[in-house]
Order: C-alpha cells, then sequence, then structure tokens
C-alpha cells in the first residue's frame, strides 16, 4: 500500500515539536494556565499554528489550536460537518489528539462561531479554565465575544509576548532550513537575470521568479517587481501594479519573500539595470549598502531595536536621504515580518539565534534604492550574509 506521507513537503521533525512544545508548557506552568488558544487563516503573516502543529493555515480559511498544558492538541479546522472527515488527514498531524471540523467561512458572517462552538465545547470540559490567547491580533471579535459569554467563569491571559520570544529564536534545525530558503532564492535571483529583457511586463519577471521558486521548494510566495525609467524613484510593488512593460535604460527593483522548505522565510532583494545604471542610482545603492553595514555593526545580542533604528535614520538623512518610516529591518520564521521588528516601538532585544533581514533604502525625490539580505545572529553579532546574490546593481542587457 502506498505510503500517504510522501504527500507531505519538508516537515519539522518530531524532536523539534517537541522542544517548542516542552518550552511553551514550562511556561505555561509558571503562568498557571490550562490551555493556550491560537488561530490563523494565512502563511505570510500567521505563522503560530504552524510553529504548533507544523500545519500551515492559508487562503483566509482560519485554523485554531487548543493546547493543553497536560495532554495532546485539538486542531479545528475548516472542514465538513460529521461524520465526515475534518481534515487534515490524522496521518499528516503530530501532537493532535482530536480534530474537529465546521463548514465556516469568513465571508459568510452567519458562520463566524461555528468554530468557536468547537471550541467551546472542549474548554469547557474543565471548571474556570485560565486561557491563554496567543496572538491576540489574529482572533476575530466574534470569535472571542462567543468563547468568553460561553465561559463566563474562565480566566483569559495574554502570552503572545512569551510565545514570540520562543519562536523568535531558531534552533539549528530551524536554521538549516532558513539557509535552504535563501539559497532557492539567489537562485531565483540567478534565473532572473538571464531572463529579464526589455519587452517584458513586470508581472511576467514575477511569474519567472514564482514558477523557480516553487520548483526548488517554496511553498508560498510573495515577489515585488516594478520597472522604471531613469531619473525616477522605482521601489518594489504587488502583483496589481505589475503590467508596466521594461524598456531600454529602465531600473527593476525585485523582491524575492517567498518560504522554502518547511515553511520558513528569508528574503532578498536587489536593483536590475537594463545597461549601464544611473550615476545617481549608483550612488544611492552605494548608500544603501552602507547603511546596510551601519546597522549589521549593531545588530548583537542585548541590542535595543530603537537605537539601531535611530542609527538608520541618522545616517540617511546625513547622506541626503528619506528617514525609514515604516520598517527595514525585522525577524523572520513562519511569518515572512516576526519579531523583532527594528523600530522605534520594539521592546524586545536581540537575540542569539534570530534570524533577521536587514534592508534599508536609499531615497529621494529622483531615486530609490534598496538591498535585501538575511543573517542569523550568534553570541559575537551575526554570520555572514546567508544570501550569496553579488550586493551590487544587476547589469542585463
Amino acid at each position: 500500500m502506498e505510503d500517504p506521507k510522501q504527500r507531505l513537503t519538508t516537515s519539522i521533525s518530531d524532536g523539534e515539536l517537541e522542544r517548542r512544545w516542552n518550552a511553551v508548557r514550562e511556561i505555561m506552568r509558571e503562568r498557571k494556565i490550562d490551555y493556550l488558544i491560537a488561530r490563523n487563516d494565512e502563511e505570510f503573516l500567521g505563522g503560530y499554528v504552524k510553529w504548533f502543529t507544523d500545519i500551515p493555515a492559508r487562503h483566509s480559511y482560519p485554523y485554531t489550536v487548543i493546547f493543553p498544558v497536560d495532554e495532546e492538541m485539538t486542531l479545528v479546522s475548516p472542514g465538513a460537518n460529521p461524520p465526515a472527515d475534518p481534515g487534515p488527514p490524522p496521518w499528516a498531524v503530530r501532537g493532535v489528539k482530536q480534530r474537529l471540523g465546521a463548514p465556516y467561512f469568513p465571508s459568510a458572517h452567519y458562520t463566524s462561531t461555528y468554530d468557536a462552538e468547537l471550541v467551546v465545547g472542549v474548554l469547557k470540559g474543565k471548571k474556570s479554565p485560565a486561557i491563554g490567547l496567543v496572538g491576540k491580533s489574529y482572533i476575530p471579535m466574534n470569535f472571542f465575544e462567543y468563547v468568553s459569554k460561553s465561559l463566563p467563569a474562565a480566566r483569559f491571559v495574554d502570552v503572545t509576548e512569551e510565545v514570540d520570544r520562543l519562536k523568535a529564536v531558531k534552533s539549528p534545525e530551524e536554521q538549516e532550513l532558513i539557509r535552504r530558503t535563501a539559497e532557492l532564492q539567489d537562485k531565483a535571483m540567478e534565473h532572473l537575470k538571464k531572463t529579464i529583457k526589455p519587452g517584458m511586463r513586470d508581472f511576467e519577471i514575477y511569474a519567472e521568479a514564482l514558477y523557480h521558486t516553487t520548483l526548488n521548494g517554496s511553498e508560498r510566495q510573495l515577489i515585488l517587481v516594478s520597472s522604471g525609467p531613469k531619473g525616477t524613484p522605482v521601489p518594489f510593488a504587488p502583483r496589481r501594479f505589475q503590467n508596466r512593460t521594461v524598456k531600454e535604460g529602465d531600473q527593476i527593483s525585485v523582491l524575492v519573500e517567498v518560504n522554502g522548505p518547511g515553511g520558513l522565510y528569508t528574503e532578498v532583494g536587489r536593483i536590475f539595470s537594463v545597461g549601464k545604471p544611473s550615476q545617481e542610482l549608483q550612488d544611492a545603492f552605494g548608500t544603501a549598502l552602507e547603511a546596510q553595514q551601519v546597522s549589521l555593526r549593531l545588530l548583537k545580542p542585548g541590542a535595543s531595536c530603537k537605537e539601531v533604528w535611530d542609527a538608520n535614520n541618522a545616517f540617511l538623512e546625513k547622506k541626503g536621504y528619506l528617514p525609514e518610516r515604516r520598517l527595514y529591518a525585522h525577524g523572520q520564521g513562519y511569518d515572512l515580518v516576526e519579531r523583532p521588528l527594528i523600530r522605534y516601538d520594539e521592546p524586545m532585544k536581540i537575540m542569539e539565534g534570530m534570524n533577521l533581514t536587514v534592508h534599508p533604502n536609499a531615497i529621494s525625490k529622483t531615486v530609490w534604492a534598496g538591498v535585501t539580505d538575511n543573517y542569523l545572529v550568534t553570541k559575537d553579532g551575526l554570520t555572514a550574509c546567508i544570501h550569496k546574490t553579488p550586493k551590487e546593481i544587476l547589469v542585463v542587457s
């Protein structure tokens, strides 16, 4: 009989899952918490369900994990009513004692508590439970209202900060998968250097990168592409804005931020130039490289994210470019953007084992240049760049 597990893409090991579960249960016992609830509906910014189960939520279909302190999990998925199997199949899940399903859809408001009803059915088995919420920003109002009103004796606490700190530090197994993600992204950049040519539309460049990264093991893809003439800023753009045709002399900005085998993210961004780039673009790119080095020298265990943010902006303004207003460096793992955010408002300090992407931009009214790469944090600072794509403007003809 054919082994159904051959259908699975790269999986994390049982030992790695047990490491995570043991670390979480230690926190739960310290805080006297009976259950954790985590709910996600997408991979890009929804890594809690994946971190607990090695099963990703995707395409806006919500999955909920109930994680007890002293027994295996319950997984609630948007499947069919009993007696139909709720999914995922039993051979694909680990550490899960029961799988519950219901036909709920965020687009059908009257189904908005179907999963919450299943969750209550599990949690009401314990009198006056202490329930930890993981990732409150992912838990809808109607879901929480139903659960909290149905369990009036329950005590709810937020444990997002504690779980975020565990997720942010990558094990050796996770770090190896992260390196594999960076490798497939580097290969995509090599492919694009051979493929990009005048006459292509931006979305065709996107399609080449999408196809290439998928063939090399990526499981979820976000690729930003934008082209434009010299003398204008050309920032990354999403699919809705990728219909322009590339012309001679253009700049093409490409950001490949796909995950890799096992579902862990890195990202690489470079500027391509059809023919020799302008001196203005070369100068701005040089500044972006220098800005990246400013941050890399500061990113070591114990570093304050605000201090690194301030140093980046001070450098850019000194060079005559606009300061960063949103985000230019951050952690990555099962989330495309994961804590810590290298920003003015991030309380988490840098820790050994983090996977950080650093992508400063030099921007003015007439130019946009950026560089994006990943690094792992060691006890002394950072590893060498785990991306191997040359840190230069990539010239195509």
